[in-house]
C-alpha cells in the first residue's frame, strides 16, 4: 500500500469503509484461528478418548500466555507505530517495527527453552496429573517448547503489518498457517494417518506456524521500500522512548493475558477434581465460546490502527464516530449469537464428542459462558480504545478487574454456591461489570478529548 493509499483510509474513507476494510479481514483471521484451535479439539475428539481431549484443554494456559508476549511486543508496538504514522514520523516507525520484532523472537526462544527445562513442575501446575500428563507433554512438545517461537512471531509479525493499514495480508499471513493446520490435523492425530493423538495436534500447529512466518518473510522482502514495517537489525536500537511507548501500552496488555492464564489455570484446576469428562467438556465449551469472543477481539483490534492514527494526527471527531459505529455494529450481532448458542449448546457440544456425559457437562458449561457474549464485546473494545490511544495504565485496571477483582474470587464462590456448574458463570459475572465500567470510561474519554477540529496544527 502507497504512503497516499495509507492517507486516504486513515484520513479521507467513510468511517463504515474504513472499519470495514481494517476489521473484516482480522474479524476472519481471528476466526480461523479460533478455527484452527477448535480443530485440534475436533479430531482429537474423533478418537473419542477423554484424555487426548484432556490434554489439548490442559495446555491451553500455556499457549495463551503466548499472548502475553504478542501483546507486549505486538499491540505496543503497533499501537506506537500507527500513532507515529498519525504524526508523521516515519523514522519511530521503522525503529519501533524493528525493536519489536527482534524482541518478540528473542524472548519467544527464551520461553520455549524454559518451559522445556522445567516441565514437571510446569505440568503439575496447570493441572495434568497421572492420567493426563504423557498426553499432555506430548502437545506441548510441539506447541510449546519448539513452537514457542515461531507462534510467537507469527502474532507479532501481523500486528506489525496491520499497523499500517495492511489488514488484508495480516490476515492472509495468519489464515494461511491456520488452514495449514487444519489440513494437517487429521494426518497427524487419526489412526489413518500417522495415529499421534493430541501429540499430532501440537505438530500439525508447529509446522503450520512456521508457515506462517514465512509467509510475512516473503512479504516484507517484496514489499521492501513501500512499507513501514522495518526487521532489518540495523534498525533495532535500544532508545528509551520506544521502550517507553511500547512498554507503556505493551505491558498493561501482557499482564492482562497473563491474567487470563492465571483465571484459565484455576479453571482447569477446579474442572479437573471432577474427572477428565469435565475437563474435556469443558475445553470444548471455552472453545465453542472462543468464536464470538474472537470476534469481539478480531474487530476491536482492527480498528485500533484507524483509532491511533486519528487520535496522534488531531482528529477527535472521526476518532469519536469511529468507536461509536464500532459499538452500534458488534453488539447487536453478538445478541443474535448469545441467543443461537443458548439455543443450540447441546448441538454444538455433540459435534465435538458423541459422549452423553460430556454434551451434558458442556450444555450447561456453554449456556454459562454465552450470557457474557455481549458484554465482553463492549469490554474489549474499551480496552482496544484505550491501547490505540497508549493509555496503558487504563488497560491495566480492566485486566487486574477482570481476573483477580472479579472473575477468580466469583469462580471460588459460585464453585461453593453451584459445584462445578458455577465455574462457567464466573466469567459472565465478571464481564457484566466490566462493561458497565467500560461504558463509564469510554464516555470520560470523549468528554475529555472532545475538541472536534478536524486537525490540529501538529500535523
Amino acid at each position: 500500500m502507497e504512503e497516499n493509499e495509507k492517507i486516504v483510509l486513515f484520513e479521507k474513507a467513510s468511517i463504515p469503509s474504513a472499519v470495514a476494510k481494517l476489521s473484516v479481514p482480522m474479524i476472519f483471521s481471528s476466526l480461523v484461528m479460533v478455527l484452527y484451535n477448535m480443530a485440534d479439539t475436533y479430531f482429537v475428539g474423533m478418537l473419542n478418548n477423554p484424555v487426548e481431549n484432556a490434554a489439548v484443554s490442559l495446555a491451553a494456559p500455556v499457549l495463551l500466555a503466548f499472548n502475553a508476549i504478542n501483546n507486549l511486543f505486538g499491540v505496543g508496538t503497533s499501537s506506537m507505530m500507527s500513532r507515529a504514522l498519525g504524526r508523521k514520523d516515519y523514522e519511530v516507525v521503522s525503529e519501533s517495527s524493528a525493536f519489536g520484532f527482534y524482541c518478540s523472537l528473542i524472548c519467544g526462544v527464551l520461553f520455549g527453552l524454559l518451559c522445556g527445562l522445567f516441565h514437571g513442575p510446569l505440568l503439575t501446575l496447570i493441572g495434568a496429573d497421572e492420567t493426563t500428563r504423557a498426553a499432555t507433554q506430548g502437545y506441548m512438545f510441539w506447541t510449546v517448547y519448539l513452537g514457542a517461537a515461531p507462534s510467537i512471531l507469527n502474532v507479532v509479525m501481523a500486528y506489525l503489518v496491520r499497523s499500517e493499514g495492511a489488514a488484508l495480508h495480516a490476515s492472509i499471513g495468519t489464515m494461511s498457517g491456520c488452514i495449514l493446520n487444519m489440513i494437517l490435523d487429521p494426518i497427524f492425530i487419526l489412526p489413518w494417518g500417522f495415529h499421534m493423538g493430541a501429540a499430532g495436534a501440537g505438530l500439525a500447529t508447529c509446522i503450520s506456524n512456521c508457515v506462517a512466518c514465512l509467509y510475512f518473510f516473503v512479504l516484507l522482502y517484496v514489499k521492501r521500500g513501500n512499507t513501514f514495517v522495518c526487521i532489518n537489525p540495523k534498525k533495532f536500537r535500544i532508545k528509551r522512548q520506544i521502550i517507553r511507548e511500547v512498554c507503556g501500552v505493551g505491558i498493561p496488555a501482557s499482564i492482562q493475558n497473563l491474567l487470563n492464564v492465571t483465571g484459565m489455570t484455576v479453571l482447569n484446576n477446579f474442572t479437573s477434581a471432577y474427572g477428565a469428562d469435565a475437563v474435556a467438556a469443558m475445553g470444548i465449551a471455552y472453545k465453542i465460546y472462543m468464536v464470538p469472543m474472537q470476534v469481539a477481539m478480531g474487530f476491536s483490534q482492527g480498528i485500533m490502527p484507524l483509532v491511533s492514527y486519528n487520535f496522534a494526527s488531531g482528529n477527535r471527531r472521526r476518532m469519536k464516530d469511529t468507536i461509536l459505529f464500532a459499538l452500534k455494529l458488534i453488539v447487536p450481532v453478538l445478541a443474535v449469537v448469545t441467543v443461537l448458542y443458548y439455543i443450540n449448546a447441546g448441538r454444538l457440544i455433540s459435534l465435538f464428542m458423541n459422549n452423553e456425559a460430556i454434551i451434558a457437562y458442556g450444555t450447561r458449561f456453554l449456556h454459562g459462558f454465552g450470557l457474557g457474549i455481549c458484554f465482553i464485546s463492549v469490554d474489549f473494545l474499551a480496552v482496544g480504545v484505550f491501547q490505540a490511544l497508549g493509555f496503558g495504565r487504563y488497560a491495566l485496571l480492566f485486566a487486574v478487574m477482570r481476573k483477580l477483582i472479579l472473575e477468580i474470587p466469583a469462580l471460588l464462590i459460585l464453585n461453593m454456591i453451584f459445584p462445578l456448574y458455577g465455574l462457567a458463570y464466573a466469567q459472565c459475572t465478571a464481564e457484566f461489570i466490566l462493561c458497565i465500567c467500560a461504558i463509564l470510561m469510554l464516555r470520560h474519554i470523549f468528554r475529555t478529548y472532545h475538541n472536534t477540529n478536524e486537525y490540529d496544527s501538529s500535523r
